[in-house]
């Protein structure tokens, strides 16, 4: 199956009284991006880049203002920076390695990659009564390390590094997971693959990205802890590793590993239920105050993952599992019962004909919200959405955002895939007036047509009539009422009345 080249994008279905209406916030290819629920660009910071990127109460934003050369040093950030309205930096890490870079003057960078949080967050997004700071505290940080473990392989590591840092800029905890190799659960036929090709992916400058962990955050006040379960406790960490299909958490006062899942999930005593968990992005627990508190929430890409004995899928033994489509799932932390998941079923696809139509490979999240929606980050696609805990689509956005693609052999290759996206209340941007919330009706994709089109025997063509950013209605015989396209372009679009 294929992939459309001409589809609309902005705000394609929005149901304003079954959302939760908010900012949504996500890199694009333009920087971190402020859009309405109706697609409309409420703010840019441009130059900016997220890793993801965030926004805090009082309109200041979180995010990088560049990364080293992509080919040699992969993922490396050069500073972690929070900006004002104005994008005046009024707070900046860059302190972790001296580097010189061929054709760069020496200097001072982060390495962040892929998450961080500040302190007073749980989940690093919204929930009731957890505001992150602006003014001062800690922040967690994921960042690479050049390592060389003989314990694990006998060629260099980027190995996943998690500090963290006091406002003025000092390191005040780090965690190496190199260091804690032994509490992963790897079998003899994974240890042999990670020593020979420490890899699941690409070739990184020559060093083996093994572990990949791609999501951070502290667990916060929950009720397994308020039972006794001290794995649980509320400053411990919990993370994700793409490419060895790892769910843990450590332990904030001991450094251990105090709970896991994976990386083997083929085993007899491996969870059933669950299935395999292959590429995991964006695990947390889901935050006190928000329906299905104290459960984890994880958007379990499928692609490809893990370490184990070659087989048809894996010459080698790297990457040695795959699935070609994502699921999200809500699950309990103790039985690891399943409580609510989103796979291509619930999203209205046949498996497996149709298993493809809802598939991110890599990137993605999944976002609880305080009316028990879920937004969703397909971000292969450059999609986001939002649904009901009966998996309903309340709204719906394509980015417009395109650029060359870091992949292409061609230039006319572009995509507009999104890391990550969030939702943040209104209150939390007390520079903008709330804006007017205009119904997006779901489109009848049977009767849209590029002008010149050829149509259907009998087929009428009514052209829709741009209005400002804003399509009002259609000219001559109107099918139906057509509100904010939020960049959709449905003017360059025709509407066919196949005249039934």
């Amino acid at each position: 199956m294929g992939h459309p080249t001409i589809y609309p994008t902005g705000v394609t279905i929005y149901d304003s009284d079954r959302a939760w209406n908010g900012y949504t916030v996500f890199p694009s290819a333009k920087g971190i991006l402020l859009i309405d629920m109706n697609g409309r660009e409420a703010r840019l910071w441009k130059g900016l880049k997220g890793g993801p990127a965030r926004i805090l109460p009082g309109g200041y934003v979180m995010g990088s203002t560049g990364e080293r050369a992509p080919r040699e040093h992969p993922f490396d950030n050069l500073d972690l920076v929070q900006v004002d309205w104005n994008g005046q930096v009024v707070w900046k890490f860059d302190g972790l390695q001296y580097v010189t870079d061929g054709g760069s003057a020496p200097r001072w960078i982060a390495r962040q990659n892929h998450d961080y949080q500040r302190e007073g967050s749980c989940a690093g997004y919204y929930s009731p009564g957890a505001e992150p700071r602006t003014d001062g505290g800690r922040t967690l940080l994921i960042v690479n390390r050049d390592v060389v473990n003989p314990g694990i392989s006998d060629k260099t590591l980027l190995d996943s590094s998690i500090i963290e840092v006091t406002w003025d800029g000092e390191i005040a905890w780090r965690w190496n997971a190199n260091e804690h190799f032994g509490e992963l659960g790897f079998d003899e036929a994974a240890k042999n693959v990670l020593y020979r090709l420490p890899s699941s992916d690409v070739s990184h400058g020559g060093r083996g990205f093994w572990l990949a962990i791609d999501s951070i955050s502290t667990l916060g006040p929950n009720k397994w802890y308020d039972a006794g379960d001290e794995r649980f406790h509320p400053d411990n960490i919990v993370w994700s590793a793409r490419n060895a299909n790892i769910l843990g958490v450590i332990s904030r006062k001991t450094g251990s590993v105090a709970w896991r899942l994976g990386p083997d999930f083929g085993r007899t005593d491996a969870p059933s239920g669950l299935g395999w968990i292959i590429g995991p992005n964006h695990l947390h627990m889901i935050p006190r105050g928000l329906p299905g508190e104290g459960n984890f929430l994880v958007f379990d890409n499928g692609g490809w993952g893990g370490y184990g004995a070659p087989n048809g899928i894996s010459k080698y033994g790297t990457a040695n599992q795959r699935r070609d489509y994502s699921r999200v799932l809500e699950f309990d932390p103790v039985t690891l019962k399943i409580v609510w998941q989103y796979t291509p079923t619930e999203a209205g696809h046949i498996q497996p004909l149709d298993s493809y139509k809802f598939y991110s490979p890599f990137a993605s999240s999944a976002q609880r919200l305080p009316n028990g929606n879920t937004i969703i980050t397909e971000g292969a696609d450059g999609r986001i959405f939002e649904v009901t805990p009966e998996h309903k689509t309340v709204w719906e956005y394509v980015s417009p955002y395109f650029r060359t693609s870091p992949r292409a052999k061609s230039e006319n290759l572009v995509d507009n895939w999104i890391y990550r996206a969030y939702r943040v209340p209104y209150e939390w941007v007390p520079q903008l007036d709330r804006p007017d919330e205009i119904p997006v009706p779901p489109q009848n994709v049977t009767r849209l047509r590029v002008p010149g089109a050829p149509l259907g025997p009998g087929g009428k063509v009514t052209r829709v009539e741009g209005l400002g950013p804003f399509v009002s209605k259609l000219v001559d015989d109107p099918l139906q009422e057509v509100g904010s396209t939020g960049g959709a372009e449905l003017s360059n679009f025709c509407v066919v009345d196949s005249g039934e």
